[in-house]
Formats: C-alpha cells, sequence, structure tokens
C-alpha cells in the first residue's frame, strides 16, 4: 500500500477537523502512519453547501451506503452522529471488514458491546478516542497505558457547555438562566433545547464509556443515574463556596464491592480537589489507580480541530494496523462486574429547604432527618421571615436513606419545600 483511502461519514463540526488538519499536516502524519491518507469519499446531507474544504466536488456523495460498501475505501470514519442511520452505517462498514474510526459517544455508550463484537469477528479495528472528552487521550490510556494496573476510580468533567455555565455561576455570581441564555448565543449549548448537555445525557454516555473501559465490564448508558445542572441556584453556589467547594457537573465511575457504581450529577467537589480548578468549556479526567495512583488529563473537550485529531490519533493507529496485518487490542470485559443500584450508594449530602421563619421548625426537621437514619453534619439558617431557609449538610448516608427523608420533609410542619439536594464529594466515598 502507498495509500490509504478513506471513506467519511459527514463533514460538520467533527468533519471539517479532520479535514483541515490532514490538508495542514498530511506530509507529517504520513510519515508517522507509513503511509499516505487521502480522504476518497465523503457522505453528507447536503451536496450544495460550500463548505470551503480543499476537498473537490466529486469526492462528495448524499448515498452514505456507497462509501461504506466501495471497494475505494480502506477505512470508514464516522462523524454524523446519532444512533438509528450512523449504527446501521457502521455496522455495514464492519461487515465489509473495513476499520471504523468513530466520534460517536452515544453509539457506543448505548451500542458498543455489539458493535465491539462485531469488529472481533470480521478481524477489524473499531476506535473510538474522539468520543469521550474531545482532544483528551483517556481510552487508550484505559484500554492499554493502565492495562497493567487496576483502576479503582474514574471522576470527570465531561461537558464543557454545564462546565461554562457553572463556572460562570460561581466567579461572577450570575443566574442560570443568564449563563444559560449566554452559552446558546456563543454556540456552547443547542437551541432551542440544551438538555442533552444541561440534563447530563451528554456527560452520561462519556461517563458509560469510561466504566466500561475502567471496570472491563459492558456498561451502557441506561446503567448510568443521572441528574442535570438545571436545578443549581446562585444560593447553592454560594454555600459551596463558603465551605470551601464548589459545583461541578461530573461523571462517577467507581468500584463498590466488587460492583461498578456509575453516575452524573452536580457534586459539592473540594475546592483542593485537582478538578476544582477545570474552568469555562475545558473538559479533565481524574483516574484513581492501585499502582500508577492519581492521574488527571486535562484539555478542550470538544471542537473542530481539536475532536478532529483525536479522530486521526485513531485513524493512523488503524493504518498501522493495516500495514502490520493486525488489529489493535481488544477491550475486556473479562469482570462482568454488575452495576450498583444509585439508592444502595452512600455519600454526603447538601439539602437547602424553604421554611417558616419560628420556633420549633428545626427540631421538626432534625427529627425527620433522624426517623431515616441520616445524620445532620451541619445545620444553620439563611434569610428571615418569608425568606428564611435551612441549609443542611449530612454525614454519609445511604442514597435510599435520604430519598425517603426528602419525601418525609414534604409533610413536616414548617417546610414549605424542598429547594435542592446536591450530593458532596468526600473521604471514603462511593
Amino acid at each position: 500500500m502507498d495509500t490509504i483511502r478513506i471513506g467519511m461519514l459527514g463533514c460538520g463540526t467533527v468533519g471539517s477537523g479532520v479535514v483541515t488538519i490532514l490538508a495542514r499536516s498530511g506530509d507529517d502524519i504520513a510519515a508517522r502512519a507509513g503511509v499516505r491518507l487521502e480522504i476518497v469519499r465523503v457522505a453528507v446531507r447536503d451536496l450544495a453547501r460550500d463548505r470551503g474544504l480543499p476537498l473537490s466536488a466529486d469526492v462528495f456523495t448524499d448515498r452514505p451506503e456507497d462509501v461504506v460498501a466501495a471497494d475505494d475505501v480502506d477505512l470508514v470514519i464516522e462523524v454524523m452522529g446519532g444512533r438509528g442511520r450512523a449504527g446501521d452505517l457502521v455496522r455495514s462498514a464492519l461487515a465489509n471488514r473495513k476499520p471504523v474510526v468513530t466520534a460517536n459517544k452515544q453509539l457506543i455508550a448505548h451500542e458498543g458491546p455489539e458493535l465491539r463484537a462485531l469488529a472481533a469477528e470480521a478481524g477489524v479495528d473499531l476506535m473510538y478516542e474522539a468520543a469521550v472528552a474531545g482532544a483528551i487521550p483517556i481510552i487508550r490510556p484505559l484500554k492499554e497505558s493502565l492495562a497493567g494496573d487496576r483502576i479503582r476510580r474514574v471522576i470527570g468533567i465531561l461537558n464543557g457547555t454545564t462546565n461554562y455555565i457553572l463556572t460562570r455561576m460561581t466567579e461572577e455570581g450570575a443566574s442560570y438562566d443568564d449563563v444559560l441564555a449566554e452559552a446558546q448565543e456563543l454556540g456552547y449549548a443547542e437551541k432551542p433545547d440544551p438538555s442533552a448537555d444541561t440534563g447530563g445525557h451528554d456527560a452520561a454516555a462519556k461517563t458509560a464509556i469510561l466504566a466500561s473501559l475502567a471496570f472491563d465490564s459492558a456498561v451502557t448508558d441506561p446503567d448510568v443515574f443521572r441528574e442535570g445542572i438545571e436545578r443549581v441556584t446562585a444560593t447553592d453556589i454560594a454555600v459551596a463556596r463558603r465551605l470551601g467547594y464548589v459545583v461541578k457537573l461530573v461523571g462517577i465511575a467507581s468500584e463498590v464491592d466488587g460492583a461498578v457504581a456509575v453516575r452524573v450529577h452536580p457534586t459539592f467537589l473540594p475546592e483542593t480537589h485537582p478538578l476544582a480548578s477545570v474552568r469555562l468549556a475545558f473538559n479533565a479526567v481524574y483516574v484513581e489507580a492501585d499502582g500508577a495512583g492519581e492521574l488527571m488529563f486535562y484539555g478542550p473537550g470538544a471542537g473542530s480541530e481539536p475532536t478532529g485529531s483525536a479522530v486521526l490519533g485513531d485513524v493512523v493507529d488503524v493504518v498501522r494496523n493495516l500495514l502490520q496485518t493486525v488489529r489493535g487490542p481488544l477491550e475486556s470485559t473479562h469482570r462482568a462486574a454488575t452495576v450498583r443500584p444509585m439508592e444502595d450508594l452512600t455519600t454526603q449530602y447538601y439539602v437547602l429547604l424553604d421554611v417558616e421563619d419560628r420556633s420549633g421548625v428545626l427540631a421538626a426537621v432534625a427529627a425527620t432527618f433522624g426517623q431515616h437514619d441520616v445524620s445532620i453534619a451541619q445545620v444553620w439558617q439563611e434569610g428571615v421571615g418569608d425568606h428564611a431557609q435551612l441549609v443542611l449538610i449530612t454525614h454519609r448516608a445511604r442514597e435510599s436513606n435520604l430519598r425517603s427523608t426528602v419525601e418525609a420533609l414534604a409533610a413536616t410542619g414548617g417546610v414549605r419545600s424542598v429547594a435542592n439536594v446536591l450530593r458532596v464529594e468526600s473521604e471514603g466515598r462511593s
């Protein structure tokens, strides 16, 4: 081979980044790969659109099925997104014994076990470094670099939109609604529905992928407990800061008594934690392993060229394997760990209550917590009169007990409402 011919499915933000980098650095990439890379077919929805890319018009087609079936395509890059059509095309490419590089987190998070099995059966590579955290190399370290270690925990800031919103709220005291509107104008959050980001769906898909690799088990998106940041307020941010925390949306995958716990939610994170300093739209992944200790991977988690760079890194690996007529290392699922239900986990909690400003309310609240075996570590009142609120930080408690407590508080005398509940990251966590 003197050229590897690439067929690309999609040419939006990430696809454009792939084309741009390859045009700019093609000679260097060819030297590293051992062969020149050429994009020969690109499937797009709108053939009339001028993308301003260094590709001839005859490369483009609106028939993606032709790309994966073409004899002149040696390798397929899937950057079209979504699951239905993209999944069918990836399966077709693998059935045609063409290796696939994808940036599609939803596809891998939901259908990864099936697709990996198809790739193994076909004897070709399926690589997806760009599916998690953009330019940050984390898939390969989990799968290969740490293969000689035992990972105990992975915690990450995996969505730039939510981190941007929470950073602005923390540093400027801005409201959630105001910062979300700005994030939409800047293109960080989708219009009109930003819930894929703000609701934690994007981070949950990425956390499922990381959990699968870290714990040698088939973890998929539905296994992930998920809460978004929509209810986080300026009061929550201010209380966190006063106590030495910042509020971050984090994905956490951990080993708990031989099972795997996988969750995404806003968290009180200690200001001393390395992830607490990750600002604006940046991502980071923090790994705790027996031998390697604590590792952190940091960088831009999205964007055209950052994600395109991760795609091309996988492409070079695949090409090297093609030249040697081998395939890369397989993901292991030998542990086949069960997923531990969220209600069985224990952690600390921050609870904010809107209350009547009168005597006896605190005693009634404390009794409700005690009846459900949740111990209070700290409590104080914010505001007076119609604006009175109780702020409580619990000791470590079982999630199911905390949920029962919250339900009972709604009927506790003097409690107008449970304004918010957030989890608190602490030592001895699970």
